[in-house]
């Protein structure tokens, strides 16, 4: 695999944006930015081809995949006209496949994540009811090495009530207030920086492999496990 580092010039041009976040700046910089936008798109082309060697993705280039520098002001708070960092998604392709991959590079907050950020109404209910009728399943895939050792506990935010529906006195409750199912992993700028951090990425997406597939097949099966055709 070619080495795609990501520069410390990178981290540098957000590190000065983040200090001087107006257009006057930013226009008398724009090669910089240029320069690590092309950075960018170089390591999450190489990211993308090592990823689908083992799994598949909607993703096909950098350029749709790296989200836009430029703030919508409309729904800015800060009203401040740039992004102090870089970040990206990757979708799994086909229907069948569910989850996806995050990744956030700023200075002193770069982190990946993987699982599920939003899941729609009808998903959320199927992963519920799946917790409350397997949540022996769900504690051992939760507990497997792979997911302990890079991650952890599960990640999300939950809501404060029982669902409607559910019982408060369940216990995988603590699971089933969930509403967002997600792992992450921070990295120091060191490790962003160095050579090793795309293959370091590639392994740690590749770990979560085994919850994706379990989560897609609760998805994508009905009650009485038969694949849910859907018709377009």
């Amino acid at each position: 695999m070619e080495i795609v580092a990501i520069n410390n010039s990178t981290l540098n041009f957000l590190s000065d944006i983040a200090k001087n976040n107006n257009r006057d700046w930013f226009q008398t910089n724009k090669q910089f930015y240029l320069e690590a936008q092309g950075n960018m798109h170089s390591f999450i082309e190489t990211l993308i081809l090592e990823i689908n060697k083992h799994d598949q993705l909607k993703n096909r280039t950098a350029k749709k995949s790296l989200y836009r520098i430029y703030s919508d002001m409309r729904f800015s708070k800060d009203k401040l006209p740039y992004h102090i960092k870089f970040d990206f998604g990757l979708k799994r392709s086909g229907k069948q496949r569910r989850g996806g991959y995050y990744m956030n590079i700023k200075p002193g907050n770069s982190y990946l994540a993987c699982g599920f950020f939003a899941p729609n109404p009808a998903d959320l209910k199927k992963i519920r009811e799946d917790i409350t009728a397997n949540h022996t399943q769900w504690y051992a895939l939760l507990q497997s090495e792979a997911i302990q050792s890079n991650f952890g506990n599960l990640g999300g935010n939950s809501v404060l009530t029982t669902p409607r529906g559910f019982q408060k006195d369940h216990v995988a409750i603590e699971l089933i207030i969930h509403k967002q199912f997600y792992f992450r992993y921070d990295f120091t700028d060191q490790e962003v920086q160095s050579a090793d951090f795309l293959s370091k990425v590639n392994l740690i997406y590749q770990s979560v492999r085994p919850f994706f597939d379990y989560m897609s097949e609760v998805l994508t099966t009905d009650s009485n496990g038969e694949m849910i055709v859907w018709l377009n």
